[in-house]
């Protein structure tokens, strides 16, 4: 069964696109590459039990086992040490990605209070959409009794446009809510 995002991109949003930036192949049209969930956690140089909470947590959030980043050299303010742990990502592609983009958009966005749309600045030159968040109780997978610290995360959305415009379209389309 294909992903419910991925039918509406193929059905609606391709065309939209095309109609919109007059395209003249239909590989040109810009979509979802892949999606990158990111927790850094610095204070995990202190408390290293706190990683393993991290990286459970981001695999149910997102189905996949997550890689941990260690750092790559070592910094005597921050207590830190090469190889030291201190995060871990995922990256998504094909169904997965959709779902988790499906999940975000229409499940986890929604529940942020006093949630007024994501802002529109956050694209980077080339297409690419950076959102971070506060914290990952907003998604629905977490339970909050056996949370013991609040995480923040960054999810990156890369695509294949090629300017921020048609990258704003491309996630607009697909029914990012973007503040006005």
């Amino acid at each position: 069964m294909a992903a419910r995002l991925k039918t509406l991109y193929q059905k609606q949003v391709a065309p939209g696109l095309q109609e919109q930036f007059h395209y003249s192949s239909p590989m040109a049209i810009p979509r979802l590459a892949k999606i990158t969930v990111n927790i850094g956690l610095g204070e995990a140089t202190q408390n290293a039990r706190l990683m393993d909470g991290a990286v459970q947590e981001l695999g149910q959030i997102t189905g996949q086992r997550p890689v941990v980043n260690r750092a790559k050299k070592s910094i005597s303010a921050f207590k830190l040490r090469q190889g030291m742990p201190i995060g871990c990502s995922v990256t998504l592609r094909g169904e997965q990605m959709y779902e988790f983009f499906d999940r975000l958009v229409n499940v986890a966005l929604p529940r942020v209070r006093d949630f007024r749309g994501v802002s529109s600045k956050s694209f980077d030159g080339r297409g690419n959409y950076t959102l971070g968040l506060r914290d990952q109780l907003i998604f629905p997978e977490i339970d909050y009794a056996k949370v013991e610290k609040m995480k923040g995360m960054n999810v990156t959305i890369a695509t294949t446009a090629r300017t921020d415009a048609e990258g704003l379209a491309l996630l607009r389309l697909m029914g990012m809510p973007f503040r006005n």
